[in-house]
């Protein structure tokens, strides 16, 4: 038996979600694998006072520690009486999500979105049954729709991706995994891509699709892949149903850039708390900037 660590004195990840849906708005998700990630997450929310979900993708858990990237937001929501929560962001194995659940993450994905539906639909089933058994309090959310898988700045859509109508997940199929799985969040592809085109422009939302997928299933919808994505295509998914919006590729830019820049401008430092400080800084500006748009603080 596993302990649940829900709070006395906050709302649960849940809660916040269905309250900003209810105000048109949105909880932030944004990926990190390191510690100094982490911490410019956490101090934009802060800044806004605002709800804030961290990431970590089995790439980025696997490099920061499975149950130490969990611990570690679960250490800072403790300490600061802050509603700031873990997610274990795409998961490929029923395995891993058992993984995920039992080091307590607040939440959990199943990405089972290159399966066949009736595949994906009976591995997400799994893995809700197993995390309402266990009652580790963590939330399931499942994937329908291949929007591609790698966070990165590329010239042209990944291979496999489509954003023509055709492709967009079916609300009829969404009502139908929704109510066989038990998921208590569903990430549909409605035009959304992972990762970036170096334009820094992404194709358009299907707001259209958003609205109707919204319609036909009765939980909260996660827009993934939002990095490039305009702020006004982002703060209108929102207002048709979006409750959670991912953030990973934007993050990872400006890190690098705020890194190469530091250790360029001071080639001699060697002190990592020194030239990690504008890494922090240039996370912390992103984050806030989306913060603002999906919380309506613009």
């Amino acid at each position: 038996m596993h302990v649940c660590y829900n709070l006395p004195y906050m709302q649960s990840l849940q809660e916040y979600v269905s309250e900003a849906r209810s105000k048109g708005q949105a909880i932030g998700h944004f990926n990190a694998c390191t510690v100094e990630m982490v911490w410019g997450i956490f101090r934009a929310a802060q800044k806004l006072s605002v709800p804030v979900i961290v990431g970590f993708s089995e790439g980025e858990r696997d490099f920061f520690g499975v149950r130490q990237a969990a611990l570690f937001v679960r250490s800072l929501r403790e300490q600061y009486t802050y509603p700031i929560f873990s997610n274990a962001d795409h998961t490929y194995s029923l395995q891993r999500v058992k993984e995920a659940v039992d080091a307590l993450y607040d939440a959990v994905i199943f990405d089972g979105a290159e399966l066949s539906f009736d595949e994906n639909l009976k591995i997400t089933k799994q893995c809700v049954e197993y995390a309402r058994a266990h009652q580790s309090g963590t939330l399931v959310e499942g994937e329908l729709g291949f929007i591609g898988k790698s966070s990165s700045v590329r010239a042209e859509l990944p291979a496999g991706v489509h954003i023509s109508e055709a492709y967009l997940t079916k609300p009829e199929e969404a009502a139908r995994f929704v109510k066989e799985t038990g998921v208590d969040f569903l990430a549909p592809a409605v035009g959304n891509v992972h990762g970036m085109l170096a334009n820094g422009h992404d194709p358009s939302l299907h707001i259209a699709r958003v609205k109707a997928i919204r319609d036909a299933v009765a939980v909260p919808l996660v827009l993934h892949g939002a990095s490039g994505n305009s702020a006004e295509d982002i703060a209108v998914a929102c207002q048709a149903g979006v409750g959670i919006v991912h953030i990973s590729t934007e993050l990872r830019v400006a890190y690098r850039r705020a890194l190469q820049v530091s250790l360029q401008s001071d080639p001699d430092q060697v002190a990592p708390y020194k030239y990690l400080k504008p890494v922090v800084a240039a996370v912390e500006k992103i984050v806030e900037e989306k913060l603002a748009i999906v919380n309506k603080k613009l």
